[in-house]
């Protein structure tokens, strides 16, 4: 009786070691460090935020959900790497918010392999809405599209002597095609193009090319520390034109780096920032209550990013695998607080929402 005692203890014991062990593994590579560092913590933050909230709750049909982020460095090769070991050796369910084009294009063979979703890819390149990728779900806006709005505003203001500046890689000629697009409806032609090394940037010679071009605005097309570099160039140049970069740079770590250098640079944005959206509302109540006092947009787009994940994990129902997760992704909608995220079968987009944004005297950024 005793022994039948004990081995009882002993299997509920195991039961109840299994249960608490429970969880659902999501991968991720992205640059913890490297070029794109400062705007990766952010959005990490973000979407912590969210998976905390919902683990607190008891984490999804009694499972609590795990990201396990590798460090790709912002490297191409470590993130097909870091790709392989989180899908073929630790089985993770989906991946989750990879950074860079041409990083996130490169594991696409990958995805479509093994069946793995790919959800909030922080990067707006066309290349992953269209044509669509079927294991790729997107939650921000396209790149064409805030670079395309960014262009009209200007256009609109009467700055007509634009100069592009874009990153030598398929994330630069996707966003550059966007501005084009913004200056063909305008009626403009750029009164400069020039490009730059993704690894090596150099803009000591596109520096003096903008003030001879005497432009009146400059798109930066590119990530991070290269973006503020060049920036910080052109203007040490004498240049006193009117700068403009995209969303992948909308974080507090940006106008960090960017420091004096940074008031008055446009910031294109593909999330909200008013309280106005239920999703920022809940965003800086629970940034809040972890002392976190600002919900930065990179902060705001992992945490919309986290959101989807768990409703789709949600919606998989119990013990869900990749293919019940894919299903659950390609037919969903969901308000994730005054934005409709929708996919269907013709459709990963997610979300079409783009502005822009100023940074401020004080380091902030003011719509």
């Amino acid at each position: 009786m005793k022994l039948m005692k004990s081995l009882a203890t002993v299997l509920l014991l195991s039961m109840l070691q299994t249960i608490t062990q429970a969880e659902l593994l999501i991968g991720q590579t992205v640059g913890v460090s490297g070029a794109v560092a400062a705007t990766v913590k952010e959005s990490m933050l973000g979407a912590k935020l969210c998976v905390d909230a919902a683990n607190a709750k008891g984490g999804i049909y009694g499972e609590k959900l795990n990201i396990l982020t590798l460090d790709d460095k912002f490297d191409t090769k470590l993130t097909l790497a870091n790709a392989k070991t989180l899908i073929e050796e630790r089985q993770v369910l989906a991946l989750f918010m990879t950074r860079g084009t041409p990083h996130t294009q490169g594991i696409l063979p990958l995805l479509d392999q093994y069946a793995v979703p790919l959800i909030g890819p922080s990067t707006g390149a066309m290349l992953f809405h269209q044509p669509i990728q079927p294991h790729v779900f997107n939650v921000r806006a396209a790149y064409q599209r805030e670079a395309e709005k960014a262009i009209t505003h200007l256009a609109s203001i009467g700055i007509t002597r634009i100069a592009l500046v874009h990153v030598d890689d398929s994330f630069g000629a996707d966003a550059l095609n966007g501005a084009q697009k913004g200056l063909t409806v305008n009626k403009l032609t750029p009164v400069m193009l020039a490009k730059f090394d993704r690894n090596k940037p150099d803009f000591s010679a596109i520096a003096p090319q903008v003030i001879q071009a005497n432009a009146q605005a400059v798109m930066v097309i590119g990530s991070g520390t290269a973006v503020v570099q060049g920036i910080q160039q052109i203007k040490s140049a004498g240049s006193g034109a009117q700068f403009i970069t995209l969303s992948n740079n909308a974080s507090e770590g940006f106008i960090q780096l960017l420091g004096a250098q940074g008031r008055g640079v446009i910031v294109t944005q593909v999330f909200p920032q008013s309280f106005n959206y239920a999703l920022v509302k809940e965003a800086s109540q629970l940034a809040k209550s972890q002392g976190i006092g600002l919900v930065s947009p990179a902060m705001l787009e992992g945490f919309a990013s986290a959101k989807v994940l768990v409703e789709a994990l949600r919606r998989s129902g119990p013990k869900p695998t990749r293919e019940k997760l894919q299903a659950a992704l390609e037919n969903f909608r969901m308000d994730i607080g005054g934005l409709d995220v929708i996919y269907d079968k013709t459709s990963h987009t997610g979300l079409d929402f783009a502005d822009l944004s100023i940074i401020t005297a004080d380091g902030k950024f003011r719509r």
